[in-house]
């Protein structure tokens, strides 16, 4: 059963992200399934830190926008998602290519949800692991 409260798809998904800092570091909507997002970032000159790895802030926007779409398309109609808290550990460092995040909820419930985000290079090798706190938010 699928956990989204309404229909999405990866073309809106895209479309909401148009001219924001998502768009800018080149993120881009790649999968949905019916419990998980995924999502990729370029590794690349918009990404980089000066020693020509991923920037660990890049890693970190790229778990906060998917948690937080997440969070959103699976809240009660009219409810907003806001984040409360974000960590990530980073693992490996990459250099090139593109780095992809699979978003999945650890709990969703009526004032919170919880999502795990497990970023990975090109190679599958884990690269970086997220958990975003979302509050959710009732109409006023």
């Amino acid at each position: 059963m699928p956990l989204w409260t309404r229909p999405i798809t990866v073309e809106q998904l895209n479309a909401l992200s148009a001219n924001t800092a998502v768009s800018h570091l080149g993120i881009e909507f790649t999968d949905i399934g019916d419990d998980w997002l995924r999502a990729r970032v370029p590794v690349d000159e918009r990404t980089r830190q000066p020693y020509g790895l991923l920037h660990g802030g890049v890693s970190v926007v790229l778990a906060e926008t998917m948690g937080s779409v997440g969070a959103a398309c699976s809240c009660p109609e009219g409810h907003r998602a806001v984040g409360l808290d974000i960590n990530a550990n980073h693992l490996r460092g990459v250099s090139s290519g593109w780095v992809t995040g699979t978003a999945r909820a650890v709990h969703v419930g009526r004032t919170t949800q919880v999502w795990q985000i497990d970023l990975t290079n090109e190679a599958g090798e884990l690269t970086c692991v997220s958990r975003i706190t979302m509050a959710i938010l009732a109409p006023r």
